[in-house]
C-alpha cells in the first residue's frame, strides 16, 4: 500500500499503483485481470441507478 500523498486521493493511488503491476506468470496475470474485473463490476453495482416502473399506490 501506498503512503497517502498530500492532495491525491490514497485509494486511487492504490488502484494505480496495483494496476501498473507487472504480472510474473500466467497465474499471477489471470489474478491481477480479476482483480481489475472484480472493480469494474464493484462500479457498475455502485452506480445501478435502475428505477422501478411500477407505482406503489396502484
Amino acid at each position: 500500500m501506498t503512503k497517502a500523498r498530500p492532495g491525491l486521493d490514497k485509494n486511487l493511488s492504490n488502484v494505480i499503483d496495483e494496476l501498473n503491476e507487472t504480472p510474473v506468470n500466467s497465474h499471477h496475470a489471470q489474478q491481477i485481470q480479476q482483480d481489475k474485473n472484480d472493480r469494474r463490476h464493484q462500479d457498475s453495482l455502485n452506480h445501478d441507478k435502475t428505477t422501478d416502473l411500477t407505482h406503489p399506490h396502484s
